[in-house]
């Protein structure tokens, strides 16, 4: 796919609010258009997302509850077998813990708390375990309870949804060609499975990507394209934060500004979606953050699996500097 549209991306984005569903050449567009389109391309954006979200910033956090010892190759982890990235491992959190971590979200104004575990798939007695934690989150706060376990059967799915889990995360990460280039341990169509059983299940799907590991401009449309499909609810925007000791260790693809295109590129392709800026923000978008908002309407605020994140503070003020405010409950 090629293309040298010229857009008026005002005319575009008012377009849209009216209805309009952009075609993978104009999202393509976007992500070509010149740099001193940016602005405009921005105020674009953000025409999208106040129709849909105001200036409501959405606040998620994670807890990193196993962490390492996964069978996966995926070359973009430091938890993966193949890397080298000296990390640290541990089997579950106790429920105490990942308690703790709930009233810590609350504390950072986080509405929505996500519960993380390396692996390719939960066993039964993992699920357990996670499920009563779950309960009792439930039954004492108003979180939004997210989790991302890896593979679901049918029978985990309907447990979790059960128990109150109210979204589960599983991420394309890349487009379908260039799947193999990241992981041969399974599949982009087992992924997209997942996020199906999800929804089935009746938990709100979120799925997004991890942007700058070899994928082309078209590639990123095409995943943008493919999330829609999907009609994810939530969609994370990762950007490679390549760690020493995995397989993309060194690999720098992305600047700030094609960081902020395709958040504008996510939110033309769809504008009624939660879209999140996630892990590699702070190495990718730098000082550019802030713009990141006037498409986006979610971060994640703390630290990441095995990276750090910016004191929550700073993201508070961020926030404030730009005008926008928290919305601490996200049910």
């Amino acid at each position: 796919m090629t293309t040298s549209v010229q857009l008026d991306w005002l005319k575009l984005a008012e377009q849209i609010v009216q209805g309009y569903s952009v075609t993978p050449e104009e999202a393509l567009a976007i992500l070509q258009s010149d740099d001193a389109e940016l602005l405009t391309v921005m105020q674009a954006s953000y025409r999208i997302r106040r129709e849909h979200y105001g200036n409501k910033v959405k606040l998620n956090m994670i807890v990193n509850a196993k962490s390492g010892m996964c069978p996966e190759d995926c070359g973009y982890c430091s938890q993966s077998i193949v890397s080298e990235a000296p990390i640290e491992k541990y089997a579950w959190l106790t429920k105490e813990k990942i308690l703790e971590g709930a009233r810590e979200s609350i504390r950072r104004k986080a509405g929505t708390y996500c519960i993380v575990a390396s692996g390719r798939r939960p066993s039964n007695r993992e699920m357990e375990h996670v499920v009563e934690a779950v309960k009792e989150i439930r039954a004492t706060t108003d979180l939004k309870v997210c989790c991302c376990l890896g593979f679901l059967s049918e029978q985990h799915a309907a447990q979790l949804a059960e128990a109150g889990v109210h979204r589960y995360n599983h991420n394309l990460n890349t487009s379908r060609d260039n799947y193999a280039n990241i992981t041969t341990t399974h599949t982009y169509d087992q992924r997209v499975d997942t996020v199906k059983q999800a929804a089935a299940s009746g938990m709100s799907p979120c799925s997004g990507a991890i942007f700058g590991m070899g994928e082309s401009l078209e590639e990123r449309v095409q995943i943008a394209f493919a999330l829609k499909e999907l009609d994810a609810d939530s969609i994370p925007c990762n950007f490679l934060n390549a760690i020493d000791g995995t397989l993309m260790e060194g690999r720098k693809e992305l600047t700030p500004r094609m960081c902020l295109k395709i958040l504008a590129m996510m939110r033309f392709v769809n504008p009624s979606k939660e879209i999140r800026i996630a892990g590699g923000r702070e190495v990718n978008l730098r000082s550019l953050q802030p713009l990141g908002l006037y498409a986006a309407n979610s971060i994640f605020i703390g630290d990441y699996l095995t990276t750090s994140g910016q004191a929550h503070a700073a993201d508070w003020g961020m926030i404030e500097d730009m005008g926008f405010e928290i919305e601490e409950c996200a049910l």
